[in-house]
């Protein structure tokens, strides 16, 4: 479906003064080329502001059939016709005949540099012939590199541009017949190229297929096909080239063919490498990417004038890159292909095709009459007929814009979709139009006009019968045609046609209905293709298309806010990207009508919004304004309206106010909790605890779960406590420790931004590099919630080296904490009971910090199963060892790592006193030897070494004999004996053992 809107996208014309009819013209940078009919000359004309004016003229070697101009190289390339020869030249240096120097050169093409002389490359125009064994039909030129692709009846050949540097700086163009596709299934009428991938057409098919090295390949991604499409298989396809019955014209019916399928058409290419640069002999692959073939047209007769498609071109859209140098000569910035489009048309059809990153049917194009050419460019699409210039709006740009952002449909930014209806913007009176081109902001229109045309403008519609006839008709001869004129017409710059779309928008605000939103659709991808098109001249003014943007996405913005669709979602990313503030939006949608009914699509933006951390937050009266909008929409979303930072000019008395109409006779915790909130912003203690205190403690936390801006806020994407989180840490530590790990636990916020709000909180310690306290046990609470692995690791670890730093530092600043060791102990199993020997070993030592219990959580941390004592282990080189409290540390360790035979050694030298029930504690199952190999003899010899603690080392052997007389049979326990030991020590042990073997 097309909708028509008057606009004018066209603004001044100038007639090209040429004076002779033309015959074959072309365009492009800043010039037109035209031949006049029967002539060999082609005359150049420059087209400046309000100026078109004679340039230069050469003269070429035959009559032009056919001509292309390339930016890249400024080279002119030609099909002439001498003695009935078709001939391929291309043109190169020609403005220097606009100096008035008349020397031309004629060189073949792919001669050596040696044979060049460096005066050509400055004062003279060189024509290049370019000899080929089929003649050729058809040119096409690619935009990004300058190559040069050739037509023939059964093949094409792809010149390669290239430079060759005679002097320092005057390089030389040449090209290089590098490679030769060979086409079996079809003649091609039109072809099209761009940086690799070739378009061919016929007279009912067009084929798209792209170029790649053997060395890697890319598959190419299929879309659904259209509609009405019938995909036909091989068989039926090969069938159409033989016909059953020679009595008949066999019709094919209508085809579509996306990827690899294309392989199943008649249409064979093979590419042939005869290039002879290193970058261009590696041998190629033909990826196809679409096959459309058409069923004849015969509205328009029997004509084939009227039944062939026409049309065919490839426009890139880029993405610009670094500069680079090529072959000596210093480049425009290297262009890369961000999407690309081809183009085609039928009489009263066009199609357009996204063929570069994914195969998508754009856009169908209904024409009113028949069309005789069409001119594609980013921003709109140019068609002629016999009798009208017509233009057309494109969705390049939206198709362009989601390949370069595939996540631009979210919250923060959007577009228009590709699928959004097509607009005819004008239809302007020509008479017998014959041709169109394009360049810059120009479009080039060939106008040939008999005195019946003329007549025939007052006539009745014409019978089929008229139309086949003038269709058929044979040219009339150059001196018998009464009007032609070329012209050049302007296009009016983006920014007018943009005002004028937002201008005719206005006329469906009060009415209410789509259109408003479809007009604003297509200025803003009007601008949008603008900004993307990196060699486009309006970029000069780039600030104004900017704002010309902004503003769409706020008209955009306002329009679905107001508007309770199912896009009216779609007013938060358009108001986003329209840079506006909160009260800049609420200006607009508050002026837009008296007395407005908020849309879906407006509340949806200030939920949002009301969640995020704005610079400048709306004054006192736009915050009450917000809080009435949402007291008459959504009442139940007061209170976390008032916890958004946006709300901090609300009236805190007003806000209460409000909430409690709100709460009425039946308390909630929320609305008790964002009462207490406001309070603390009127430094009224008082009334916050006694909203506190009408709810327990675990439904305050579930509160403070569910709008967590009670207690945190976010500042330049910095964590910021509230009043409340500094009022808690004062009065209710413990709540705001549970209320951080209710909300990491239900990802409210993540474990670096908790730990970010208690440093903030807590501000500086005295000592350098302490901890405070509070984080210490937000990580000791987290510990209860049993976090993953990864999260538990990190965790022990920094309790462990706080625990750590507290006992190097035995005159630091000792703060309670929440939780004792029992506590944590008992709250979860990361904590370990401490073992007896370590408890015998610190008892005969006074504390030295018991307030904190920093030295018996890290001893319960290591008598736990959680903790990874190969991370510890390198803080045992900061911890003294010079009393107990800190030996036991290391004793632990050793013992975590089996060290039993070192662990014994230091006790028995520090704390021999707690060595039999570090044996009883550790020595067990498969360690057990210990107690006699290891044990009973240090035991004996320190009895013989140590005469005054002897009686101790005593009592502990008597113990050890005691274990290892149960667990050794008779003959072993006679063997660990010591020999120089006296039988009266021994000997109960003896008996002992010797009264249980008889028993046996």
């Amino acid at each position: 479906m097309v909708q028509l809107y008057n606009c004018h996208p066209y603004g001044s014309q100038r007639i090209v003064p040429t004076k002779q009819v033309p015959e074959v013209f072309c365009s492009g940078r800043d010039c037109v080329f035209v031949t006049c009919a029967g002539g060999c000359k082609v005359e150049v004309f420059t087209v400046c502001k309000d100026l078109c004016q004679p340039l230069c003229s050469f003269n070429t070697l035959g009559k032009v059939i056919h001509m292309k101009y390339c930016d890249i190289g400024d080279y002119l390339v030609t099909i002439e016709e001498k003695n009935n020869v078709s001939s391929l030249r291309t043109y190169v240096n020609w403005r220097c005949q606009a100096t008035g120097s008349s020397r031309v050169s004629v060189r073949m093409v792919g001669i050596s540099k040696e044979s060049l002389h460096s005066a050509s490359a400055r004062d003279q125009m060189e024509i290049i012939e370019m000899p080929l064994s089929e003649p050729p039909l058809c040119l096409a030129c690619c935009p990004m590199r300058g190559d040069l692709l050739v037509g023939c009846r059964t093949k094409l050949i792809v010149f390669s541009l290239r430079y060759l540097v005679l002097l320092q700086d005057e390089p030389v163009l040449d090209f290089d017949r590098s490679l030769v596709l060979h086409v079996v299934g079809i003649v091609p009428s039109h072809i099209t190229f761009c940086a690799g991938y070739i378009g061919i057409s016929a007279e009912l098919e067009v084929m798209i297929f792209k170029l790649m090295s053997e060395a890697y390949e890319l598959p190419v991604a299929a879309s659904p096909k259209p509609k009405g499409l019938e995909v036909l298989p091989e068989k039926d396809l090969l069938q159409s080239n033989t016909s059953e019955l020679d009595d008949f014209v066999m019709c094919l019916r209508p085809v579509e063919l996306v990827g690899e399928e294309c392989k199943s058409c008649n249409i064979v290419v093979t590419p042939e490498s005869i290039g002879l640069s290193a970058d261009i002999a590696s041998p190629f692959q033909v990826h196809h990417i679409l096959y459309r073939r058409f069923a004849p047209d015969y509205t328009e007769g029997l004509s084939v004038e009227n039944l062939r498609l026409h049309s065919l071109q490839l426009m890139p859209f880029y993405k610009t890159g670094s500069l680079i140098v090529a072959d000596g000569k210093t480049a425009s910035p290297k262009k890369e292909v961000l999407s690309l489009f081809c183009f085609f048309s039928m009489p009263h059809t066009g199609y357009l095709y996204s063929v570069g990153n994914t195969i998508q049917l754009v856009s169908v194009y209904r024409y009113p009459e028949r069309s005789q050419q069409a001119i594609l460019t980013p921003q709109l699409l140019h068609v002629i007929t016999s009798n009208n210039l017509q233009c057309f709006t494109v969705r390049c740009s939206a198709a362009a814009a989601r390949d370069e952002d595939p996540y631009i449909d979210t919250v923060m930014k959007t577009c228009p979709p590709v699928s959004l209806n097509i607009c005819a913007l004008r239809m302007q009176l020509f008479i017998g139009l014959k041709a169109i081109d394009h360049f810059k902001n120009y479009i080039i229109i060939l106008t040939k006009a008999d005195m019946e045309d003329v007549a025939g403008k007052g006539r009745s519609p014409r019978t089929p019968q008229s139309r086949r006839t003038v269709s058929v008709r044979s040219k009339t001869p150059a001196e018998t045609e009464s009007g032609w004129n070329l012209y050049v017409v302007s296009t009016m710059s983006t920014i007018q046609i943009y005002s004028e779309l937002v201008e005719y928008s206005k006329r469906y605000d009060t009415m209410k209905t789509q259109g408003s939103i479809h007009l604003l659709s297509e200025a803003h991808l009007l601008v949008r293709a603008t900004l993307m098109a990196p060699d486009s001249d309006e970029l000069t003014d780039k600030d104004e298309l900017l704002a010309a943007f902004k503003g769409s996405c706020a008209s955009l913005g306002l329009c679905f806010s107001m508007l309770d669709t199912k896009h009216s979602h779609l007013a938060l990313p358009y108001f986003k990207m329209s840079c506006l503030s909160v009260s800049e939006v609420l200006q607009r949608v508050l002026s837009s009508e008296p007395n407005p009914d908020y849309g879906k699509g407006f509340l949806f933006y200030l939920k949002h919004t009301l969640y995020e951390e704005l610079e400048e937050p709306p004054n006192q009266d736009m915050a009450l304004k917000v809080l009435q909008i949402f007291n008459k929409s959504e009442p139940s979303q007061l209170p976390h309206v008032l916890c958004s930072s946006c709300m901090t000019n609300m009236c805190p008395k007003k806000a209460i106010e409000y909430l409690q109409k709100l709460e009425g006779g039946s308390p909630s915790v929320l609305i008790s909790l964002t009462k207490a909130f406001m309070a603390l912003r009127m430094q009224d203690a008082e009334l916050c605890e006694k909203e506190m205190q009408q709810h327990p403690e675990m439904l305050l936390l579930c509160g403070l779960v569910e709008e967590p801006r009670l207690l945190v806020g976010h500042g330049m994407k910095e964590i910021l406590p509230t009043h409340m989180a500094y009022y808690f840490r004062e009065a209710h530590p413990g709540l705001l420790v549970a209320s951080a790990v209710a909300l990491y636990e239900n990802r409210k916020i993540n474990l670096k931004e908790a730990e970010m709000l208690f440093k903030v909180l807590c501000g500086k310690e005295d000592e350098e590099d302490a901890i405070p306290q509070m984080l210490i046990d937000f990580w000791e609470a987290l510990l209860s919630t049993y976090p993953p692995d990864s999260i538990l690791q990190d965790i022990l670890y920094k309790l462990s080296s706080h625990y750590v730093f507290q006992l190097c530092k035995p005159q630091h600043v000792c703060v309670r904490p929440l939780k004792s060791p029992e506590d944590l102990r008992n709250s979860c199993s990361h904590f370990g009971m401490i073992s007896p020997w370590i408890t015998k070993m610190v008892s005969a030592e006074p504390v030295p910090c018991h307030d904190c219990g920093d030295l018996f959580k890290l001893q319960s941390l290591l008598c736990g199963p959680s903790m990874d004592i190969a991370s510890f282990v390198p803080f045992l080189k900061f911890i003294p060892d010079d009393n107990n409290h800190n030996l036991s540390i290391h004793l632990l360790c050793k013992t975590r790592m089996m060290d039993y035979e070192n662990t014994m050694e230091r006790l028995l030298d520090r704390c021999p006193e707690a060595v039999m029930e570090y044996a009883r504690h550790e020595i067990k199952d498969g360690s057990q030897a210990l107690w006699w190999s290891k044990l009973l003899p240090e035991l004996c010899h320190r009895i013989r070494q140590s005469e005054s603690e002897s009686k101790f080392f005593i009592s502990c052997l008597r113990d050890t004999l005691e274990v290892i007389k149960d667990e050794l049979e008779l003959q072993d326990f006679l063997n660990v004996l010591p020999d120089d030991g006296t039988a009266l020590f021994f000997l109960p042990y003896l008996l002992s053992k010797n009264d249980r073997m008889i028993d046996i």
